[in-house]
C-alpha cells in the first residue's frame, strides 16, 4: 500500500470515528469521567512504569537510562526472582483454574436455590474474599506451637508427636498458602457468574428440551456457557489477576521474606525492591514483566473460551 493510499484511508477512518463520536456524544459524555479516571490512574502509571524500567532510579536522584540492564539482571543474575517466578506459577497454575471452576460451579448450584436463600448463600461464599482479618484466623489455625488448631487436633488424634512449623518450615509452607488462597478465591468473578446466570432467558432451556437436550450437563454446555461468554471472560481475567497477584497472603502468614523464599512471589519481590530498597527502576522492570505475563495468559484463556459452544 502506497503512502498516499494509507494517508487517505487513515483520514477516512478518523472522519468516521469523529462522526460516530458526534452521533453518540451523549453516551461518550457519560463515559468521559470513567475514561479520565482510567487514563489518569491506570494507563498513565503503566506508561511511567514501563519508562522507569529502562532506567536506574532510586527516588533521590534523577533517573538514569540504562537500557535493558534491569531485565538482564532480573533474568540472568537474580536467583531470588527466579524462585519467585517458580512460586508464582505454582500458585497460578493450581489456584487459578481450581478457583475459576469452583467459582462457576458454586454459582451454578447457588442459582438453583430460592431467591432469599440464594442471597444469603452468595454472601457466605463471597465473604472470604473480602475478609481482611482472615489472615489472623489462619495464623492461629496453622500456628507452629501445640496451641495451634491443626497441631492440637493432629496431636490429640495421635498423628503427630510434636508440633509442626506449618508457616516457617519450607516443606509445609506452600501447601498451607495454596489452601488459604483457594479459600479466598471466590471473588468478583463469582459475583459475575451469579449475575450472568440470573440473566439467561428461561425460554432457552425450554427450547433446548424440545431440541433434544437430555440432562443438565448438556444444558450447561449448549445453553448456559454460550450465553455467559462475557461473564466467563471477565471471571477469567479476575482469576488470572488474583492468582498472579498473590503477595499479601504469603507476607502475612509466612513472613517477609519467607523462610528460604519458599513462598516468595513476584509481587513480594516487587514490594521488596519498590517499597523497601527504593530501587524503582528495577521494581518497574518486575512490574512490567508481571503485566506482560498476565496479558499473555489472559489472551490464551480468552481464545479457549471463545470456542465454547461453537
Amino acid at each position: 500500500m502506497s503512502l498516499e493510499r494509507y494517508a487517505a484511508k487513515k483520514k477516512r477512518y478518523l472522519q468516521y470515528v469523529g462522526k460516530e463520536i458526534v452521533k453518540h456524544r451523549v453516551c461518550y459524555a457519560f463515559l468521559a469521567p470513567y475514561g479520565v479516571v482510567f487514563g489518569l490512574f491506570f494507563i498513565t502509571p503503566l506508561v511511567i512504569s514501563v519508562f522507569f524500567s529502562f532506567t536506574y532510579f532510586n527516588i533521590l536522584e534523577p533517573p538514569t537510562f540504562i537500557g535493558l540492564q534491569n531485565y538482564i539482571n532480573l533474568l540472568l543474575a537474580d536467583d531470588v526472582f527466579l524462585i519467585a517466578v517458580r512460586n508464582t506459577f505454582i500458585l497460578a497454575v493450581i489456584t487459578g483454574p481450581i478457583g475459576y471452576m469452583a467459582a462457576f460451579l458454586f454459582a451454578w448450584f447457588i442459582n438453583e436455590l430460592p431467591r432469599y436463600i440464594r442471597a444469603f448463600v452468595t454472601l457466605v461464599f463471597y465473604a472470604p474474599s473480602i475478609a481482611g482479618a482472615a489472615f489472623m484466623v489462619w495464623a492461629i489455625i496453622f500456628s507452629g506451637d501445640a496451641h495451634g488448631y491443626i497441631n492440637g487436633f493432629l496431636m490429640n488424634m495421635g498423628l503427630l508427636t510434636e508440633p509442626r512449623l506449618w508457616l516457617t518450615d519450607p516443606e509445609y509452607m506452600m501447601p498451607v498458602i495454596l489452601i488459604v488462597v483457594m479459600w479466598m478465591s471466590l471473588g468478583a468473578g463469582f459475583l459475575a457468574f451469579i449475575a450472568g446466570l440470573s440473566t439467561i432467558d428461561p425460554t432457552l432451556y425450554e427450547a433446548g428440551l424440545v431440541d433434544g437436550i437430555k440432562n443438565r450437563w448438556q444444558e450447561l454446555w449448549y445453553i448456559t456457557l454460550p450465553n455467559m461468554k462475557g461473564m466467563l471472560m471477565f471471571g477469567a481475567v479476575m482469576a488470572i489477576t488474583a492468582s498472579f497477584g498473590v503477595g499479601d497472603v504469603t507476607a502475612q502468614l509466612a513472613g517477609f521474606p519467607s523462610t528460604d523464599y519458599a513462598v516468595h512471589t513476584v509481587v513480594n519481590h516487587l514490594v521488596d525492591y519498590g517499597s523497601i530498597r527504593f530501587e524503582m527502576g528495577y521494581a518497574s522492570a518486575i512490574a512490567t514483566l508481571l503485566f506482560l505475563t498476565m496479558i499473555l495468559c489472559n489472551s490464551v484463556i480468552q481464545k479457549m473460551l471463545r470456542r465454547i459452544g461453537t
